[in-house]
Formats: C-alpha cells, sequence, structure tokens
C-alpha cells in the first residue's frame, strides 16, 4: 500500500520520534509554505544558509561572538528551510542533498576555525574538534536517515552514497555526477565507518535518533550560544570531546544491544 502524501511529506513518515535538533522545523514549513510559490529554488535556500555560516565565520574574527552564535541558530533554521521546501513541491534532489553536505561542511570548518583563532586553539585541536564534530553530525545523521527511510520510504539521502544515483527528471545527471563525486570523495569514509560500528538497532531507531540528536546543528547551535552568552566558550572543547563523545558510546551501545 502506498504511503499518502502527508506522510511523505513529513520528514518521518509515519514514525513518531523526538528529535531535539528540529526544534526549529515548524517554523522552517512556515518559512517553506511561504516561499512555495516564490521563484526561489531550494538551492537558492541552502545558499544563503551557507553565505550565513561564513558570514558568522567573520562576525567570530570581528569580535562579535555573541552576535554570531546567534545568527548561528538562525542558519540552523533555515537549514532545514531548503528540506521542507523540497518535501513540499514534492521534487527531491540528489543535487541539493550532496550541496547542503559540502556547505554545511565548508561552513563549519570556517566557524571552528574562527573559533580557534580568538578561542587560541592550536591548529591540531582545531582540527581534532573539526573532525569530532563532523563524525558526530555523520552519526546522528546515520540514525535519521534510517528512520526516515523506515517511516516515510524517503531514499533521497542513503546510508551509503557510494553508488552513484540517477537524476531526478528535473536536475542535470551532469550535475549529479559531480556532486556525487565531491561527496564519495570526502564524506563516504564517514558513512562507512558510522555504519561499521553501528548495530542494528532497537525497534523503530527511537532510541538512537533522539539520544543521537542532541549531536544534531540545532541543538549544538543553542548550546554553543548559550557557552557564549555565559562567556564560557573555552569549555567548546569539553562539550566536543567529552559530552558529545559520551553520548555517541551510550547510542553506539544500545545499538548494539538490538
Amino acid at each position: 500500500m502506498n504511503r499518502s502524501i502527508t506522510d511523505r511529506n513529513q520528514k518521518y513518515g509515519t514514525i513518531k520520534v523526538l528529535n531535539l535538533s528540529e526544534w526549529g522545523r515548524p517554523i522552517a514549513r512556515i518559512a517553506a509554505k511561504f516561499l512555495e510559490k516564490k521563484p526561489i529554488s531550494v538551492i537558492q535556500v541552502t545558499n544563503i544558509h551557507f553565505l550565513l555560516s561564513l558570514f558568522c565565520a567573520w562576525l567570530i574574527l570581528e569580535g562579535h561572538i555573541l552576535e554570531s552564535c546567534f545568527l548561528l541558530i538562525v542558519k540552523g533554521v533555515l537549514d532545514a528551510v531548503d528540506g521542507e521546501l523540497a518535501r513540499i513541491r514534492e521534487r527531491p534532489s540528489h543535487v541539493g542533498r550532496y550541496w547542503d553536505t559540502v556547505a554545511d561542511t565548508i561552513g563549519l570548518i570556517a566557524v571552528m576555525w574562527a573559533f580557534g583563532t580568538v578561542l587560541g586553539w592550536n591548529i591540531a585541536l582545531t582540527s581534532l574538534l573539526i573532525l569530532s564534530i563532523l563524525l558526530q553530525y555523520s552519526f546522528f545523521n546515520h540514525f535519521s536517515i534510517l528512520v526516515r527511510v523506515l517511516g516515510s520510504g524517503d531514499s533521497t539521502s542513503r546510508i551509503d552514497e557510494r553508488v552513484r544515483p540517477v537524476a531526478q527528471p528535473w536536475e542535470s545527471q551532469t550535475m549529479v555526477n559531480i556532486f556525487h563525486t565531491i561527496y564519495v570523495l570526502f564524506f563516504s569514509w564517514q558513512d562507512s565507518l558510522v555504519s561499521k560500528i553501528s548495530g542494528k538497532g532497537s525497534k523503530n531507531l527511537r532510541f538512537e535518533l533522539t539520544v543521537s540528536s542532541f549531536l544534531g546543528y540545532g541543538m549544538q547551535s543553542i548550546v554553543i550560544f548559550l557557552l557564549a552568552l555565559t562567556q564560557n566558550l573555552d569549555s567548546l572543547p569539553h562539550l566536543v570531546l567529552g559530552v558529545n563523545v559520551f553520548l555517541v558510546a551510550l547510542v553506539l551501545l544500545r545499538s548494539r544491544l538490538g
């Protein structure tokens, strides 16, 4: 039996799950609904939050850290608009999926490099934090994709992207090939690593997704803003390498127990 249009237009379809990082999705849905008939593409929305990330990095370097951290929260909401817009228009895009990952990664590197410059981190620590955050994002994304497939059948994103997908009728196969190659070269190792260390998981993967969602951008941006607000940004490495790693271990243990 085919799922209803309503189920397909919800990120996780029929599965009801608490995703802590998606607190801003209701706002994103309103924005996407407003843009539904407007002459703006999903890729253009992605470009906007990508440029906002770079702007935040510049603000940090200029000493406007609190303002930058607040805008990083706004960026997180905008980051959900492109996906919601694609779902509302019923036009998923492989190019959009890959570019969103590439844009988020470039933005993350820029912001963390700016933090490292201002807070006096050495290159080794900055690099370790960037790598750790990328892996934590991949970890959360792994379970998000699995729940999405189970609940809605959405296969635009896959936990193994090594096989080149066929372009949707509304996108160019050439562009899909280019962005797929970039993704495989720089990101597929993360997907493979997470898949290898993760277990079968619990029923519907609710526990894994909810706990790992704390590692998602939506929650992490709020925590970083609170650290900036309380002038405790020096604790950011402890958050990334301490608390977050503990949560990863907790989810891995649960997924291994099945």
